[in-house]
């Protein structure tokens, strides 16, 4: 262990020798590399968590730059992987922890394969779906986990132990998301509230990977930058009747929804998802859309600019489509071009 690195943090008298060993030997997935995602995985790495596994569908654009801390001018030009960016930037301030990059949308498939090894997961989403995907997948692997969301000048936080705490249908109820709900492209969101909601997550996840448990909220916290208001909602029993926790069933791993298309964040941007995995060779597909418009593309995925519409291809098979707002659309534009 390097212990001039995090001689300050073995100093606070909770953690010590034997609670940084405990982080090294730590594994944390962190679902989202937006504005939370990058602020909680700056933390961790500095911190000397082990193994972090950065998880995000998304590309940088210019817009993130107000909030998201990993991100410089140059990603946004060039239109890098939000998750790949993230790596790059991290391991430049601690080589000594293992970052591993999954370029991927959650879902049902593969939801297991990524958020099921690790010791705690971290919700840097802006998706009720994925939350409960996440949810799922931490109960049915007793996996701890972190929720977290930020918005306009307020953000919400809660740290979820399977077996433990109600999980995320007793708290909220069952998935009926279906919009409504204040985002960041209809009500703004400005930067210090996500650095506080993450930083509360991250206090979290260090009490539970030391062995501080005790010192656990064991509360849903809600604050208010603007307002100034902090309140925190301590959690009652897990709800005997709760159809996730209490009688093991995971609607959201077993429904098997395709989704073949969503909307991003109302940015005019249309991801377009196969419906069963595909490896493409980015290169040959460069060679063939370059007739179309500029293209430019390296290991993670390419990019063309057709002028009014631009498309995002990753090695998947999935498609960012910007410059609509008709999933039709989008979905032609996949096939005339893609044409899976």
């Amino acid at each position: 262990m390097d212990h001039e690195r995090y001689s300050r943090q073995v100093l606070f008298r909770p953690i010590g020798e034997d609670g940084q060993a405990l982080l090294r030997r730590a594994r944390v997935a962190i679902v989202g590399m937006g504005a939370l995602g990058t602020a909680s995985a700056t933390q961790l790495v500095r911190a000397g968590v082990g193994f972090v596994r950065l998880i995000d569908r998304d590309i940088i654009e210019p817009s993130n730059l107000q909030r998201q801390s990993l991100y410089d001018e140059a990603d946004a030009l060039h239109g890098r992987a939000k998750a790949e960016a993230a790596a790059d930037k991290l391991r430049q301030a601690n080589r000594d922890v293992e970052i591993e990059v999954a370029i991927e949308d959650v879902h049902w498939r593969n939801a297991e394969r990524l958020l099921s090894d690790v010791d705690v997961i971290v919700d840097g989403t802006d998706n009720f779906q994925v939350r409960y995907l996440i949810n799922d997948v931490a109960v049915k692997h007793q996996i701890a986990w972190s929720y977290g969301g930020a918005v306009s000048s307020y953000g919400t936080t809660a740290f979820i132990r399977p077996g433990e705490t109600p999980c995320l249908v007793c708290l909220f109820g069952p998935n009926t998301q279906s919009g409504g709900h204040d985002t960041c492209d209809t009500v703004g969101v400005i930067a210090p509230v996500v650095s506080i909601i993450a930083s509360l997550q991250v206090a979290e996840i260090f009490k539970y990977l030391t062995g501080n448990v005790d010192a656990l909220a064991n509360a849903i916290t809600y604050l208010d930058v603007w307002k100034n208001e902090f309140r925190s909602v301590q959690f009652g029993e897990a709800k005997a009747a709760c159809p996730c926790c209490q009688q093991h069933e995971y609607v959201a791993l077993e429904t098997r929804t395709n989704d073949l298309t969503v909307s991003l964040c109302g940015r005019q941007t249309i991801q377009v998802r196969p419906a069963a995995r595909l490896l493409v060779s980015l290169s040959q597909m460069a060679d063939r859309l370059s007739s179309f418009g500029e293209v430019r593309h390296n290991d993670s995925l390419l990019r063309c600019d057709f002028g009014n519409v631009q498309i995002t291809l990753f090695a998947d098979g999935r498609a960012l489509i910007h410059g609509v707002d008709n999933e039709v659309e989008a979905r032609s534009l996949y096939a005339r071009y893609i044409g899976m």
